[in-house]
């Protein structure tokens, strides 16, 4: 079989991540850094479109990279309608609601719009998305709360997930569609995912106010709290936002993003820094508990990635809350990356089906 040649673009607030792959192998990774000046004389995420394209098609062209000779160009999927977990063709109907951005602004909408421009311009290849943050699988039970004009809504590290459950299926020497397991990533958003048989039936919303804090997220608040807050005169709408994403969790309580910080200061026993370390990983754990409840106990594995996967204290606290559920298996970082490109060569290579987005 011919290796596949395939160019993954994943764009972030204030960079673009790229990467070349032939076959399995990564033979190019660079992330291009954008300056707050840079991005600042744009309005919104679409108009940054010429800019970052610009810029990626530099850095190809300055390594010597054959743009012609991709076979496909994957991009980091954004905020488009909740769709089924898969690789998606870029189409025009996905296009449109990627320059919307239907559920809300960010760069990775940039990912399908890039791929399909510079793929249209190169003969026989293919631009996709694979796994964005709005996969929604959850069970119908799942999406109901106290009020019918509020459903919880699936958003979520849906790619890395998928990616290590797929991984440690593998390990086991069991299909993903044949195992449950709870996914744990543990990122500057935490979710925390159910996956039934292949099917992630229940998970917090990382984005916006559900479930664990995280290093810039609040999690779930006191409702009367919350809504106090936002009556008392004190915020603005902006600023209740932001406590939601953006400066609660560990900004809030210790004025910082930065978990390995935390880490070395929870470490060290300084103890306002020991408790905000533990109340984390506590609500953590717990959310795993809840989704054990939810897999009616039979879990074949707890898996713990993304970047704070890496703190020991961390998985030490998780082992003994949940290690009694199931084995405790770590796969610390996220490589999106190698993710999108083995979800690129899984429809090249004739693996999986390709879905249409409509």
């Amino acid at each position: 079989m011919d290796k596949k040649k395939i160019l993954v673009i994943n764009p972030g607030s204030t960079s673009t991540k790229i990467a070349v792959y032939c076959g399995d192998k990564s033979v190019f990774l660079k992330t291009l850094r954008h300056s707050a000046e840079e991005i600042g004389q744009f309005e919104d995420i679409a108009s940054q479109f010429e800019f970052r394209k610009e810029t990626i098609v530099k850095e190809l062209l300055e390594a010597d990279i054959e743009i012609d000779d991709f076979d496909a160009i994957v991009g980091r999927g954004g905020m488009v309608k909740p769709i089924a977990s898969g690789v998606y063709e870029v189409n025009e109907a996905l296009k449109a609601d990627l320059r919307k951005g239907v559920l809300g602004q960010h760069a990775s909408n940039l990912g399908g719009l890039i791929a399909d421009d510079l793929a249209k311009n190169i003969e026989g290849a293919r631009a996709f998305i694979a796994d964005p943050v709005v996969v929604d699988e959850l069970q119908d039970v799942a999406r109901v709360t106290g009020h019918p004009e509020m459903p919880r809504r699936s958003i979520f590290h849906a790619l890395n997930q998928k990616a290590v459950a797929k991984r440690f299926a593998k390990e086991i020497e069991k299909k993903y569609e044949d195992i449950n397991v709870i996914v744990a990533h543990l990122g500057g958003g935490i979710s925390v995912g159910a996956h039934l048989r292949g099917k992630v039936v229940d998970v917090n919303n990382a984005l916006d106010g559900y479930g664990p804090f995280s290093p810039e997220r609040a999690g779930t608040l006191p409702t009367g709290a919350l809504i106090d807050a936002c009556y008392s005169g004190k915020y603005s709408y902006e600023e209740m936002r932001k406590i939601v994403n953006g400066k609660g969790g560990l900004v809030a309580h210790l004025g910082t993003n930065q978990a390995h910080e935390v880490e070395k200061k929870a470490a060290e026993g300084e103890p306002h820094y020991k408790l905000i370390h533990s109340a984390m990983s506590y609500q953590i754990g717990k959310t795993i508990g809840g989704c054990a409840a939810v897999l009616k106990g039979d879990v074949d594995g707890i898996i713990v990635t993304g970047g704070i996967a890496y703190d020991k204290l961390v998985i030490e606290y998780l082992k003994d809350m949940v290690g009694w559920i199931a084995p405790v298996k770590v796969y610390p970082g996220e490589d999106e990356m190698q993710a999108l490109a083995e979800n690129g060569w899984a429809v090249l290579n004739g693996e999986v089906e390709c879905k249409t987005y409509e």
